[in-house]
């Protein structure tokens, strides 16, 4: 394959990759990602984001795709984007580091969107899911978008618009077209994750996915893209990435049980996947500190991307915006100090306001440790230390926490984390309900079950 363009090797891949043969162990890591995503959409109902893609959703009504806690039915398009907003809203979704970090559960409702509009059956719907994961993980394997000026979720791109061109059965010329008109016409800027943080952080991966399955679309009736996208003279090589090699032979399959989907990793807590260890050190030190108006100093020590990324500007040492704080590394160890957890409820504006947190931040220090910079990205370490009035240290290092490759979660855990954040919203039968059809996916063939039980109690 190597005389053929990266976009048609991706394209390729999409087509031919079966579904009667996933492996159980893929198809069960489906199932959990996609419960997990259920989990976030029904913690972000009534979201200010939300309502506003809801509305704009309400504006196209369409026999088509259905949007989550409403009887709403729309375009995939607009389905994709007002749901992909759910899923992301919170940052509980699940998330990957390679040397580009995202967020590949992000390729979920644009293929359940897709899925429902065309009739595709559960075992269609986890083949798109998994060819999403594998291109969007492998890419983010390849190159940093961030460290350029990009967004990670140019990669969602690439990776819904082949995951969709397969649930329109499209073929390997018409997904290479789909794949060159997303990846041409929709490239965002890292703005989006920097200084104070606006709604449109937890929408730029919706966004992304939405203008994807646009892409694919307008491939289904014969519309060409810009080639070759990555290596052409004004490609995505050599404006924004740099040259970078995938081995798409090397990709998950049957005969070599390498999955990119088994490597994602999920959330414990509704922030950046980068500072739960983090957390999890200011939780340690917290049962160990007796009089939290003894700490005298908090120093971080961390992976040269957390303090860039995540202690970087006034603003993530000062958060006024839900978005910011959770994406805010002396924040979140504040909290974890002053309460022990992480929760929703952490990111209120009562909770980004109070003068403890703030007080705690303006004691805090951060700084490179380049052992942990060393470890990044196979494993999110942090180390955290304070030092308290006494002149005693207490120091708390991380490597890994739960959701980690080390200690994923299970069964029980994904299904703890959907009910606490369905409870608010629907009915112990309703949960039931959506418990069950996440359990036999694969067999599937009618989603509206799905959406009715989603749907908000009255």
């Amino acid at each position: 394959m190597a005389d053929l363009t990266l976009a048609r090797r991706i394209a390729k891949y999409a087509c031919e990759l079966s579904s009667d043969d996933m492996p159980e162990q893929v198809t069960t890591c489906v199932r959990r990602r996609f419960l997990d995503s259920l989990a976030c959409i029904l913690g972000a109902y009534g979201a200010g984001p939300v309502n506003a893609a809801v509305a704009m959703a309400a504006r196209t009504p369409q026999p088509s795709s259905s949007v989550f806690g409403t009887s709403l039915r729309t375009t995939p398009e607009l389905a994709a984007f007002a749901n992909g907003i759910m899923v992301r809203f919170l940052d509980y979704n699940d998330g990957y580091m390679g040397l580009e970090p995202g967020h590949p559960s992000d390729n979920i409702p644009a293929c359940l969107a897709l899925a429902e509009a065309e009739g595709a059956t559960g075992s269609e719907l986890i083949a798109a899911i998994v060819i999403a994961y594998e291109i969007q993980m492998r890419l983010q394997d390849a190159a940093s978008l961030n460290k350029r000026g990009w967004d990670h979720v140019n990669y969602l791109n690439v990776s819904v618009a082949a995951a969709a061109s397969r649930l329109l059965k499209l073929d390997e010329a018409q997904t290479e077209q789909a794949i060159n008109i997303a990846l041409s016409a929709h490239l965002a800027m890292r703005q989006v994750r920097s200084g104070c943080l606006s709604d449109w952080k937890g929408c730029s991966a919706a966004n992304a996915a939405r203008n994807a399955l646009f892409a694919a679309n307008l491939a289904r009736h014969g519309m060409t893209g810009p080639a070759p996208v990555f290596e052409g003279e004004m490609g995505l090589f050599k404006q924004v990435t740099g040259e970078f090699a995938l081995d798409v032979d090397s990709f998950g399959s049957r005969e070599n049980g390498r999955f990119a989907i088994l490597r994602s990793l999920t959330k414990t807590f509704p922030t950046n996947g980068e500072l739960h260890t983090a957390v999890w050190a200011g939780i340690d030190l917290r049962s160990r500190i007796v009089d939290l108006d003894a700490i005298e100093s908090i120093h971080i020590e961390t992976s040269e991307f957390n303090r860039r990324v995540l202690a970087d500007t006034p603003e993530k040492w000062r958060p006024r915006t839900r978005e910011t704080a959770d994406h805010s590394l002396p924040y979140n160890v504040a909290r974890a100090l002053l309460d022990g957890d992480i929760t929703l409820d952490s990111y209120a504006t009562e909770q980004i306001c109070d003068p403890r947190a703030i007080a705690l931040m303006s004691r805090t220090t951060v700084s490179e440790d380049p052992a942990l910079t060393k470890l990044f990205p196979q494993r999110l370490a942090n180390r955290v230390s304070v030092t308290l009035a006494s002149g005693e240290t207490l120091s708390s290092e991380m490597l890994s926490g739960p959701g980690s490759l080390e200690t994923p979660m299970g069964d029980e855990d994904f299904e703890r984390k959907f009910r606490s954040m369905a409870t608010p919203h629907i009915s112990r039968s309703a949960q039931d309900r959506v418990l069950d059809f996440v359990a036999n996916l694969a067999c599937q063939t009618d989603y509206v079950p799905l959406f009715a039980a989603m749907s908000l109690q009255r």
